[in-house]
């Protein structure tokens, strides 16, 4: 295939293309079925493939569709690195096992949302449940408007929110969103108050692939930040300055991080890839987040308060509906040959950079 061919127009497209593409590498697939139904009645899974020995001391994981609609992106660099013949034989050059897990959250990739079918956000999922969650003052205070009760919204809330962009930026206005929250489990960027179907998954495939490696890199593939086109390296450990300097030595200098504020993306909470340290508690862990940027964010939050608001009003007019989707999807995933090229370009060489880290020495 060519890279643009890797690439699909829904789900159950792009869930056949990577477990062909599996097959023609020569690679088994273990799945596991979601317990609900795609749009188009088609089963639900999360497919893992491993390339390499099961006692690899280096594991390379690739992750797609955390968040849902982001899968339409990474789905299509997952296939085309298991079709890439050079890729695969600097893997077992390296020494390293690389792990496809494809569709963390099917339900979000087939129905288009972001979120899992319990509406949360999985990248702000991962706490220990059994304690006092984060507050959010910053989401409680927009709370009662960021997702209205009338889309497009009224003059009244359009006013509150330039306000509030006038007051704290954009930056503001998008950590006050995203930055996760518990209360509003209608609202966005809901972390939840238990461990999502999405969260178990991810726990079982990390302990049954990572606990016999002695050295783990992750790779999560994720759209809809930043330029157009450019994947932007997110250090994805915890705030570690040895876990950021090996980030920073494989994937470069350029490597931005949450906790310093050089990223686009906000301080968030719940972060999927800390539990790479519960569940592979005897690696050395080493993950970035692959950002690739779609709209700007403006347009990108107004796409997803929008979607909540139509998750909210299942009775909205087809038509309405249907173009609520179509933006959903276009702010997470540009459908052209030039993004698609460069997106595959970058996600290989990430990988490429990232057996060469994870390299026995």
């Amino acid at each position: 295939m060519t890279v643009v061919e890797c690439f699909s127009q829904a789900y159950a497209e792009a869930r056949q293309k990577f477990l062909g593409a599996a097959r023609g590498a020569g690679l088994a697939v273990t799945s596991h079925e979601h317990p609900r139904r795609g749009r188009d009645g088609e089963v639900l899974a999360t497919d893992v493939a491993r390339l390499g020995s099961p006692d690899a001391k280096s594991l390379l994981v690739l992750t797609s569709a955390c968040h849902g609609v982001e899968g339409f992106c990474g789905s299509g660099v997952q296939v085309s690195l298991l079709a890439d013949a050079a890729f695969r034989d600097a893997a077992q050059r390296n020494g390293v096992a690389v792990l496809f897990v494809h569709a963390l959250n099917p339900y979000g990739f087939s129905w288009w949302r972001r979120t899992t079918h319990e509406n949360v956000d999985l990248n702000r999922n991962f706490h220990d449940f059994s304690k006092p969650l984060p507050d959010s003052p910053e989401y409680d205070a927009i709370a009662p408007w960021i997702v209205p009760a009338t889309w497009p919204p009224n003059a009244e809330v359009q006013a509150l929110t330039m306000r509030y962009i006038a007051q704290y930026g954009e930056k503001g206005f998008q950590a006050a969103i995203s930055s996760g929250q518990h209360e509003y489990p209608d609202g966005l960027f809901y972390g939840g108050r238990d461990p999502s179907w999405s969260n178990r998954t991810v726990r079982q495939v990390l302990r049954e692939h990572g606990r016999r490696c002695a050295r783990l890199g992750w790779i999560d593939l994720h759209t809809g930040l930043g330029p157009s086109g450019f994947g932007e390296r997110i250090f994805a450990c915890r705030d570690d300055a040895a876990a950021l300097k090996r980030a920073r030595a494989w994937w470069g200098q350029d490597v931005t991080s949450i906790y310093d504020g050089s990223s686009t993306s906000a301080l968030l909470t719940g972060l999927m890839w800390l539990a790479a340290y519960e569940e592979c508690a005897q690696a050395e862990y080493t993950g970035i987040a692959l950002e690739y940027g779609t709209l700007p964010v403006l347009e990108v939050m107004n796409a997803l308060r929008a979607d909540q608001w139509l998750e909210n009003h299942p009775d909205a007019p087809a038509e309405q509906a249907k173009v609520i989707k179509r933006q959903l999807r276009d702010a997470f995933y540009t459908d052209t040959d030039a993004w698609k090229e460069t997106i595959v370009a970058q996600a290989r060489e990430a990988s490429v950079q990232a057996l060469d880290g994870l390299k026995p020495r």
